[in-house]
């Protein structure tokens, strides 16, 4: 029997998808490469020096790949049946972190254990991915009922709320692209059509918040946002409803009676024409309510509480955003265009895209890059680890690595539909979800596409907690995948 066990471990560890290990062991040479150039200092000589970046992170890069081979040595069943402790033990740590973590740049997440930082947040992402693959692997469960979908929910936010007390925001929106998962098991579309809604008038209503509209008291933004609830409003009737002369009777009593403020407001005296959309909004609600309980459809009544919840997600917004610490709400602002400040809350986006932009095509060589060398670009072995990589390396390099994250993703995919059990096709899915959330963020941030919110590119930033969370959540999938046929 011991011998039988010791030939499945081993078959276990060459079973692994190379395809997978091969990127990943790329995408940390290349990281490692990224980090000498990024953390070099003028005269240094040595990059496997303890005492400097690069050397620290070869250890770092070490204990990984111990750690992963261990994981192919364990019985993948184990995974499994500890979740649950895990879990618990994990959501422990992550509610006592707080009052045990020292306050670096006003977070308290890392936990010092001698020499080493440690942040539990890295690794709880593993264990959430655990408990939602358990939960959603049991027999019978689905996620379009609304008790089983409350139940997932709950395992993803309690850490992220938790996260969020450490005040450690980004790391706690990574916890979001769980959502992904839930949509891909069953989850009602609406729910994600209601999340881009949202953004949407965040977006607009924000960006647009203080232009106002010609002739008018009232705010592009607040006008703009006001149309497309009414629209969507208009489109679920006519889809979901079947019912085109309601979808027609609100398209027409929308017309009257803003065209009728717009007129009165142009040609006699200014007005806020964003009451008479508020009239004709609640008005919609009301109609909604009442065909809901004439006709019995329960649609209608999904229909009207969208549109009020978009209303009072408009009017909520500026209220939410001046409640945000004020770093925060500079950021948002910045990348919306509301406000410049290069020299300030915009100044890493600036300098990065400027590093990035000097690049050119092929680079300008490694260890040559001048934004790099005299460390314009804050943070930029961690966060902003990629514009080192714009800068050195060019077009050409930048669009390799996409290209080898983009490769990872895809094979990921293949390797998560090919699994002949639920609780290992879920698990492949949010091992999936966690890396591209923190691709599409990290890199977008950088180029000024999205929030700057400090988490880091997998296997590129450096750092332990981060390269060892990694590490642990892509090893556990290829140890599940190594074992799916034994």
């Amino acid at each position: 029997m011991v011998n039988r066990n010791d030939r499945l471990q081993r078959n276990a560890v060459l079973s692994a998808d190379w395809v997978v290990v091969v990127v990943y062991l790329l995408l940390m040479v290349f990281g490692w490469f990224s980090i000498c150039g990024a953390s070099h200092e003028i005269g240094d000589t040595d990059f496997f020096d303890f005492a400097t970046r690069s050397g620290k992170q070869i250890v770092w890069m070490g204990l990984a790949l111990v750690i992963g081979l261990i994981i192919l040595l364990i019985d993948d069943q184990y995974f499994d049946q500890l979740t649950g402790l895990l879990y618990v033990l994990t959501m422990v740590l992550l509610l006592v972190t707080p009052f045990i973590a020292k306050d670096i740049k006003g977070s308290r997440s890392w936990i010092s254990l001698g020499p080493v930082n440690l942040q539990p947040a890295e690794f709880a992402k593993c264990v959430t991915a655990l408990a939602v693959a358990k939960m959603c692997g049991q027999y019978g469960f689905s996620l379009d009922k609304m008790r089983n979908l409350l139940k997932a929910a709950f395992i993803v936010l309690l850490p992220m709320a938790l996260i969020i007390m450490q005040k450690e925001t980004g790391s706690a929106l990574v916890y979001a692209a769980f959502f992904l998962v839930f949509y891909r098991e069953g989850m009602p579309g609406a729910f994600l059509f209601t999340a881009f809604a949202a953004v949407l008038y965040f977006v607009v209503g924000i960006r647009y918040a203080e232009v106002p509209l010609e002739g008018t008291l009232s705010t592009v933004g607040a006008f703009s946002v006001m149309t497309v609830i009414w629209l969507f409003c208009i489109g679920m009737i006519h889809i979901f409803c079947k019912q085109t002369i309601h979808a027609w009777r609100i398209f027409w009593a929308g017309i009257a009676i803003v065209g009728s403020a717009l007129f009165f407001s142009l040609a006699v005296v200014p007005i806020d024409v964003s009451l008479a959309f508020v009239v004709v909004l609640v008005g919609t609600f009301l109609y909604l309510c009442y065909h809901a309980l004439s006709e019995r459809i329960i649609a209608y009544f999904y229909i009207a509480l969208f549109t009020l919840g978009s209303l009072g997600f408009l009017y909520s917004a500026n209220f939410a955003l001046d409640h945000l610490q004020p770093h925060q709400k500079i950021r948002i602002q910045v990348l919306l265009g509301v406000v410049t400040d290069n020299a300030g809350a915009g100044y890493n986006v600036n300098q990065s895209m400027i590093a990035i932009g000097s690049g050119g095509f092929e680079g300008k060589g490694f260890m040559n890059g001048t934004q790099t060398k005299l460390k314009y670009v804050p943070e930029q072995d961690t966060d902003f680890i990629f514009c080192t990589v714009g800068e050195e390396q060019g077009f050409i390099g930048s669009s390799a690595v996409l290209l080898l994250f983009l490769t990872l993703i895809l094979r990921l995919v293949y390797l998560a539909e090919r699994q002949t059990h639920t609780y290992a096709r879920v698990y492949g899915y949010c091992v999936l979800s966690i890396l591209l959330f923190h691709v599409f963020i990290n890199i977008g941030m950088v180029l000024g596409l999205t929030p700057v919110i400090g988490i880091p590119l997998p296997f590129f930033s450096y750092g332990g907690s981060s390269l060892w969370g990694f590490t642990i959540l892509l090893f556990i999938f290829l140890r599940i995948d190594a074992g799916r046929k034994m």
